[in-house]
């Protein structure tokens, strides 16, 4: 069954303004502090309110987002998701619980996990922070370095900055030390599903993927006539073709990153939700709705829902 209707602004339970920091930190501040009775998450609006300056240009010595796929909203919309995965976790993992302070890392680095695309001011090098897609974790991990001590969240450090690697296109890159601790790793592959489902499961997602996502990926170099990346990566000529490699891509990503590498922890949303998992609905509607495009041949129309 396809999912409500909704606007491009609201996300997927239609009940949460992902493009409002306020809204979200509301949203995620409910979650947290009703899973985690007693505990004080008002640490998480401060989060919010500089993840907001960071992406407004209002962050000393960083420059305004300048890319449109990988936006405030994406980030906001991958930070609720990320509070209702660790929520159906920890309400349906008993004895494994993580716990109110590797929750908040989570939180933490799910709202700067992109930071990486943000331009420094001094970065006069390049005119676009998709310049940075192939290496965007890695900048995102020192932005945490230096970001979290400021606000008195140094204790959080070292796990942010690895689990950061787990919303990568390359995971090799996970340290090792986080994947031999189950509740680091747990923490990870959160974040990593998280990331995806939120994306994926966006109104706008396909129409994205056309508009913006294909000019990140040839600012970055992975795309167009001068892209060029990995031997095991599509080089996507056009925004067409990108389109068309999508419904591959999803199920792709749901049978090897979210089913094997992260364990399937996408189902604990279903666990938030108290039955459907509005994300996977989504996801699979999209998808569906991309196919039904595709064969009959209306990439035109793919600004309609």
């Amino acid at each position: 069954m396809a999912p409500a209707p909704r606007a491009g602004h609201m996300d997927v339970s239609n009940t949460v303004d992902v493009t409002d920091p306020r809204a979200v930190a509301s949203a995620v501040r409910a979650i947290m502090e009703q899973r985690y009775r007693g505990v004080d998450f008002a640490i998480v609006d401060l989060l919010v309110q500089d993840f907001n300056r960071l992406y407004s240009g209002d962050y000393p010595g960083f420059r305004a987002c300048d890319i449109k796929y990988h936006d405030s909203q994406h980030v906001l919309d991958v930070t609720l998701a990320m509070a209702r995965l660790l929520d159906g976790y920890e309400g349906s993992s008993p004895g494994r619980d993580l716990g109110p302070e590797r929750a908040l890392a989570g939180i933490a680095t799910a709202l700067f996990h992109d930071s990486g695309y943000i331009r420094r001011t001094r970065d006069t090098r390049n005119s676009n922070g998709a310049a940075y897609t192939r290496v965007h974790v890695g900048r995102s991990a020192r932005f945490l370095g230096e970001y979290l001590p400021s606000v008195g969240l140094a204790d959080l450090l070292g796990i942010c900055t690895r689990i950061v690697f787990y919303t990568g296109y390359d995971l090799d890159l996970i340290p090792p030390a986080c994947r031999a601790d189950p509740s680091e790793h747990r923490l990870g592959t959160l974040l990593g599903t998280a990331d995806l489902i939120a994306q994926m499961a966006d109104v706008d997602y396909v129409r994205k993927c056309r508009d913006h996502l294909y000019e990140e990926f040839v600012a970055g170099g992975i795309a167009g006539e001068e892209g060029r990346y990995a031997a095991d990566r599509t080089v996507y000529r056009s925004a067409d073709h990108l389109l068309e490699s999508t419904p591959d891509f999803i199920r792709g990503v749901i049978s090897d990153r979210l089913e094997d590498r992260f364990d399937g922890v996408y189902r604990y949303a279903g666990d938030f939700f108290g039955g459907p998992n509005l994300y996977m609905d989504s996801i699979l509607h999209n998808c569906e709705r991309l196919e039904t495009m595709l064969s009959g041949e209306r990439l035109g129309s793919v600004g309609m829902s």
